[in-house]
């Protein structure tokens, strides 16, 4: 738990923000070590503060400092992933233990479809007996390693749990060459030795892979994949650390864009790199070829492998930006605050109906794409998790009307805002850059919702959620 003492900035003109620690103070505050404690504030018409002690806001976060009653050491929980370098027999024996896994999900998956339409309920724990029948039935399983077997049930387990709970769609039939893995949980059947670059995986033997960092904590379970015609291992693991303490102050708020990838608050916007657009016309090229290529054939598995090739650069290319982005930001700042944005909604197909036909349906699917290709949810999900290992937080407030009103007077309207890139107040005359008048009015709306305490659902979701990666 953090004690957060902030100041609200108002750009309104000619307001002030009251404070009374007199007997409204809340009695938390007596039994935690508050270092330079002030009030939280908000807007007179926000909340219901007394003027009296009033005093001018200010910016940035006054202090961010841990209670006496939270020095316990906190889980971090983290994935470190390498590219191996399997040779001819290493690479057979992936490919074979990745099958064994399908193979059992998709068996698994089918039996809880028929028990499901006869009314009957099939939990993990039957499939589990009944993987010790199934490895009878069919000696091939057996060259795979158990855990690796069990947890493909267990992958399936959480796939219906996820469904049941609103969070992904029905489980699928797992087909071959798409997402290959399979994962060893058992701790004594792994072993690293990062300084001669080799992993020991179960039935299998010594691994070579790409060391390009070391991994910290304690190995629970690695997980082996292929990509694009290369195999990965992902080693997850656990370690207690220390409640970090960020070292810097600066609160930020942030404006996800079109035009401009994010604006911040303060400092320069960052520019979209955009990997899908500038790879597109290859991409249109490779994908000519195949289509013309007769399917399943050898010309046709290796015109798919170079488009599959081009994707995994593209990805890559696109995930190394968010990282830097997002690392840069998470490093500078204490509070970062950005827009609950619904990217889903947000990149809805406009096609419509056979009835009911949509409106600019091709123009909709370019900014589909452009906003897919830019990943805005995956940027606030690397600055949830980094903010947390830093010490920080991660605030999200609503976006409806922060690029319409106005930071000098207040005044919301549609047509402040004519032009995409320029903001004109119709009330007061002020005048600047539209997504630096969202970055600051995105900057205020959290610095409010932190000062007032909102405990709406939705804000509480946003803002005190563990995020995956660090649990407290």
């Amino acid at each position: 738990m953090y004690v957060v003492a902030l100041a609200v900035q108002l750009y309104q003109l000619g307001l002030e923000v009251g404070a009374d620690l007199g007997e409204d103070r809340s009695e938390c505050f007596d039994s935690m070590a508050i270092k330079d404690a002030v009030a939280a504030f908000g807007d007179k018409d926000q909340m219901n503060v007394h003027c009296r002690s009033a005093m001018p806001a200010v910016s940035k976060v006054l202090d961010f400092v841990h209670g006496p009653d939270n020095n316990e050491n906190m889980e971090r929980r983290q994935a470190f992933r390498f590219q191996l370098m399997p040779n001819g027999e290493q690479q057979r024996q992936m490919r074979c233990f990745a099958g064994c896994a399908r193979y059992v999900y998709n068996k698994a998956l089918a039996l809880k479809k028929e028990r499901y339409e006869k009314k009957e309920q099939l939990t993990r724990f039957q499939l589990d007996k009944l993987l010790v029948q199934w490895k009878q039935e069919t000696p091939w399983l057996r060259e795979a390693p158990a855990h690796a077997l069990q947890q493909a049930i267990l992958d399936l387990d959480r796939a219906y749990t996820n469904f049941f709970e609103r969070r992904a769609k029905f489980p699928k039939f797992h087909k071959k060459g798409v997402r290959d893995s399979f994962r060893e949980s058992d701790q004594k059947c792994i072993k690293l030795e990062q300084g001669n670059n080799r992993i020991q995986l179960p039935k299998i033997g010594w691994v070579r892979y790409r060391n390009s960092r070391e991994v910290l904590g304690e190995i629970r379970s690695v997980t082996v994949s292929q990509s694009a015609g290369q195999w990965y291992v992902s080693v997850n693991t656990f370690e207690q650390v220390e409640p970090p303490r960020h070292a810097s102050t600066a609160v930020v708020g942030i404006d996800w864009g079109v035009a401009q990838f994010i604006t911040p608050s303060e400092g320069q916007p960052v520019d979209r790199l955009s990997p899908l657009k500038n790879f597109l016309p290859k991409l249109k090229t490779l994908q000519r070829r195949l289509a013309r290529k007769q399917k399943f054939s050898n010309n046709w598995k290796k015109a798919k492998a170079k488009v599959t090739q081009l994707y995994q650069r593209i990805a890559n290319t696109r995930k190394h930006f968010l990282h830097k982005v997002s690392s840069d930001i998470s490093k500078n700042h204490a509070v970062v605050i950005v827009e609950d944005l619904q990217v889903k909604n947000m990149s809805a197909s406009a096609a419509g109906t056979r009835e009911q036909p949509g409106r600019n349906v091709k123009a909709k699917s370019g900014l589909n794409r452009s906003i897919l290709d830019a990943s805005p949810f995956e940027l606030r999900r690397q600055l949830e998790y980094k903010t947390r290992w830093r010490g920080g937080m991660l605030v999200a407030v609503p976006p409806h009307n922060t690029s319409r009103q106005c930071p000098g007077c207040g005044h919301t309207s549609g047509d402040n805002r004519k032009r995409q890139a320029q903001f004109t107040c119709l009330e007061c005359g002020f005048s600047a850059n539209a997504d630096w008048v969202a970055a600051m009015n995105i900057k205020e709306a959290g610095l409010a919702l932190l000062a007032c305490g909102d405990t709406s659902p939705e804000v509480r979701a946003s803002a005190q959620e563990p995020t995956e990666g660090l649990h407290a």
